[in-house]
């Protein structure tokens, strides 16, 4: 048996069984890291010593009938953002390359105390601001199904790995979709659960300080279950010791959710860029497999999504680009990056002229993006942030009227993108942005991949709709998931309704439940 090719939740049972050892899973992961990562290029640092320590812990606990839970002995990646003691956390920033950790971040704290195998960090887009895993420090990350694309991000790296079988399991970060959409590209499962779920000392950013939307960690695997075994491995109790924003709340199965009767709203196309062909074909084959697993599935319209995406641009460039160009300085800069650097320097008053000229020629997306970004006064900020909460409030209130407890949409705009490709290409994450305005849990699962026929748009004027016909013809064969919502802490209906997706789905058009080869 390859171990390396085995879901988390087939490596516990085995090390529960004792048909196998902790140090004979890692020494396979290590083989495989070695034998695809240097054209892959996930990890930014595989921490080999100190998980063979870790590892052979295990096994001793093991032994002495002393395992720690479902997650001891399990190897676990990392973001290159959680700091580990002694090490650099540089988000792929030149200048901060010296910024050492002196201790493990809380999430890091939290893996080792459950007994799993911190196998190494991995790669992310620099800032973590943009939807690929390429930095000046580190390089650039493939995807494992095409070289010539990105694997998403920020959590690019975690993506990546997984999808090629050098971890089973790993943790991101999303504040824009940067879970789900690596999940989405690299054909793999991801989950960005309610905020404050799990412990985020020591998660390092440039908009440290930013709380109008705030980032949250969450695990990358194979399959839904491996997200499960995940959450199941900690207790609320010992979570909130390490960060006291966590609540005390236990973990729920997904198990005991019944889907027959479930009420699911479903939509295709949330009035910013209409999704590729073969990203609106998995969202309604997923609605097919749940109408007929019993939920009622209805028609549901997000509301004011562009009023929403204004409100979370504002909020995060409401100091004009000050922590970011104060990170930046001094150092090479991923040239997607450039266009928010450069706007940052350009007054608002200028802004808002380009603004009206975009919208007057015929540019919304534009438009949006120049009429929301730059510097803010206090009270315009305060003004957004009670914004951005009576906008989730409106969400609610909407599924609320509908009757609905879970929502299914696309999780980005297209397919993976090519190397490059998001510059200028943010609002295609708006399918992802709005639940991390909104603070709603919300996962990704993959169902199918571009059918040779799902490779052309119809694109007007927008530079918008342009860009995502360019990404639409080069996307052949690749990957491609949908999105699954849930309101606050009722996490466990999300995955319940993911692993129906995933049972039912049957892995069509070829969808391999193992990992990609890499020939």
């Amino acid at each position: 048996m390859d171990l390396w090719r085995q879901p988390a939740t087939t490596l516990s049972a085995m090390l529960g069984r004792r048909e196998v050892r902790a140090t004979e899973i890692l020494r396979a992961h290590l083989d495989r890291i070695d034998a695809v990562d240097p054209r892959v290029r996930a990890f930014t640092e595989v921490l080999r010593e100190q998980a063979l320590a870790e590892a052979e812990a295990s096994d001793a606990r093991r032994a002495r009938d002393e395992g720690r839970g479902p997650l001891d002995g399990v190897p676990v990646t990392i973001k290159e953002c959680f700091d580990v003691a002694g090490r650099a956390t540089t988000l792929g920033i030149p200048s901060w390359a010296g910024r050492i950790a002196e201790r493990d971040a809380a999430m890091v704290t939290a893996l080792r105390q459950a007994g799993a195998v911190v196998l190494g960090r991995t790669n992310l887009s620099q800032t973590m601001l943009y939807v690929e895993a390429r930095n000046p420090v580190f390089g650039q990350t493939a995807n494992p199904w095409s070289p010539a694309h990105s694997p998403g991000g920020s959590s690019g790296g975690e993506g990546a790995a997984v999808a090629a079988g050098m971890s089973p399991l790993g943790v991101g970060t999303d504040i824009g979709g940067s879970i789900r959409t690596p999940a989405h590209f690299c054909g793999v499962a991801g989950f960005k659960p309610s905020l404050d779920r799990l412990p985020m000392r020591g998660y390092r950013t440039v908009l440290a300080g930013q709380e109008a939307v705030r980032g949250m960690g969450g695990p990358i695997a194979r399959t839904v279950d491996d997200l499960s075994l995940f959450f199941r491995a900690f207790d609320g109790l010992d979570l909130m010791a390490l960060d006291p924003r966590v609540p005390p709340v236990g973990w729920v199965e997904p198990e005991g959710v019944r889907l027959d009767g479930l009420r699911v709203g479903f939509y295709g196309d949330d009035g910013v860029l209409a999704p590729s062909k073969a990203v609106s074909r998995a969202v309604h084959r997923a609605a097919e497999v749940l109408r007929a697993r019993g939920c009622t599935v209805t028609s549901f319209e997000p509301p004011d999504v562009r009023g929403v995406l204004a409100a979370y641009l504002g909020a995060l460039s409401a100091d004009g680009g000050a922590g970011i160009v104060a990170a930046l300085a001094g150092g090479e800069v991923d040239p997607v990056l450039e266009p928010l650097r450069r706007m940052a320097s350009v007054p608002g008053s200028a802004r808002r002229v380009a603004a009206r000229a975009a919208r007057a020629f015929g540019q919304p997306s534009l438009a949006l993006m120049l009429g929301a970004m730059g510097g803010k006064s206090v009270s315009e900020l305060w003004a957004l942030t009670d914004r951005l909460r009576t906008q989730r409030t409106s969400l609610v209130d909407a599924m609320n009227q509908s009757g609905v407890q879970v929502l299914l949409c696309p999780p980005f705009a297209t397919p993976a993108l090519p190397h490059g490709a998001s510059k200028n290409f943010t609002l295609a994450s708006s399918y992802s942005i709005l639940f991390n305005a909104a603070q709603l849990p919300a996962g990704v699962v993959p169902v199918t991949r571009v059918r040779p026929d799902e490779l052309r748009r119809t694109a007007g004027r927008d530079v918008l709709e342009r860009h995502a016909a360019k990404v639409d013809a080069a996307s052949a064969g690749l990957p491609v998931g949908v999105q699954v919502v849930g309101r606050a802490w009722r996490d466990h209906e999300v995955l319940a309704v993911m692993r129906a997706i995933e049972s039912d789905v049957g892995r069509d058009d070829g969808f391999p439940a193992t990992p990609v080869e890499l020939s």
